[in-house]
């Protein structure tokens, strides 16, 4: 059945303020530049702010200061891109929900532990004293290593691998394709020949931890690969051997960090970023895409490029980079004068 509520309704849950025709009726969301009659969309970010001139959308959230031409109905609030985030629950399907039990294609060992409400999909294989929490959702084709220990509301999602004597905290969300506890990479060479160096070490995942699609954490070659509490890792990220990642940090798409350096807490690692191996990432630290990090960076700054320097010393290179056809341009005609000077100098003389 279609979902359909006021503008007025609306505004209402979301304690923000009407402006335009409260009785309008919103039948869906749809970003800006999308929108239709019926639709409710949002402004968070100040490049779309043309399109808010030009959309049909019925109504949009915005912010309490807002003060741009818009032919829609407008709902104030102090947060656009949270309030959006919420009004979409109320649009959304139904979740999918399975109710707790062992599908019969299982295979759970005899000394693995369950935890109450515990969901177990279709061919999954959960190996001896693993310990999965309670009212966790182990998705169709999961499996989960030996030892490993599975904290209590977490929600693993198809085909993904844990391996051996993982450590994972509570409400841990993971999806598919990620692959947690392969062995890090690591030889040593004897003449022209690499031999493996054991990989006895694991992972261990905080509280509150999303992880992404087709994701590889690597486990320590000794002791641990550390994520924090409230770490958010977005698809296609690498993480080597003994990486450690403080809480409340963001690691976006295709960033690969090699082994043994340290990233602070509340740090954010554009997408592409790269980071060579036992360096020093501080806390609340920006690193902007596709940014190649060598050296060690305090807390607190921005940086940029490759090599990441501070990110206000990498735009005024870039200005002075953009400028440099019209410098040679000027250079070339400097040349021709001068030229011509030494010409009339040595007819002269």
């Amino acid at each position: 059945m279609k979902k359909e509520l006021s503008v007025a309704d609306i505004a209402a849950r979301l304690q923000g303020r009407v402006e335009g025709n409260p009785e309008a009726i919103i039948t869906g969301l749809a970003g800006i530049r999308e929108a239709g009659h019926g639709d409710l969309s949002f402004v968070a970010n100040l490049r779309y702010l043309p399109a808010a001139a030009a959309t049909k959308a019925t109504a949009l959230i915005v912010a309490e200061d807002w003060n741009r031409p818009c032919s829609a109905a407008l709902i104030r609030v102090k947060n656009p891109d949270k309030a959006f985030a919420e009004a979409a629950q109320w649009f959304a399907p139904p979740p999918v929900i399975f109710q707790p039990g062992v599908h019969p294609t299982a295979v759970v060992a005899a000394g693995a532990k369950l935890g109450q409400d515990v969901f177990i999909g279709p061919h999954c294989v959960i190996e001896p004293d693993v310990v999965i929490g309670d009212h966790c959702m182990i998705y169709a084709g999961c499996y989960i290593g030996h030892g490993s220990l599975i904290g209590e509301g977490c929600r693993l999602y198809p085909q993904i691998t844990i391996r051996e004597y993982t450590r994972m905290g509570k409400r841990v969300i993971i999806h598919s394709g990620t692959v947690i506890g392969s062995d890090g990479f690591g030889y040593v060479q004897e003449g022209a020949v690499r031999k493996k160096i054991p990989q006895i070490g694991i992972v261990v995942i905080g509280d509150d931890v999303e992880i992404g699609a087709n994701v590889t954490i690597d486990r320590a070659r000794f002791g641990q690969t550390r994520i924090g509490n409230g770490v958010k890792i977005d698809n296609l990220v690498m993480l080597a051997h003994n990486v450690t990642i403080g809480d409340n940090s963001v690691i976006v798409a295709q960033v690969g960090i090699s082994g043994s350096t340290s990233i602070g807490e509340r740090t954010i690692l554009a997408g592409q970023v790269g980071i060579v191996g036992h360096l020093a990432i501080g806390s609340d630290v920006i690193i902007g895409a596709q940014s190649g990090v060598s050296k060690d960076i305090p807390s607190g700054v921005f940086v940029t490029g490759s090599p990441a320097i501070l990110h206000e010393r990498f735009l005024k290179n870039h200005a002075h980079l953009m400028r440099m056809p019209e410098l040679k341009e000027k250079i070339t005609l400097m040349e021709e004068r001068l030229a011509k000077l030494e010409q009339q100098l040595s007819n002269k003389a």
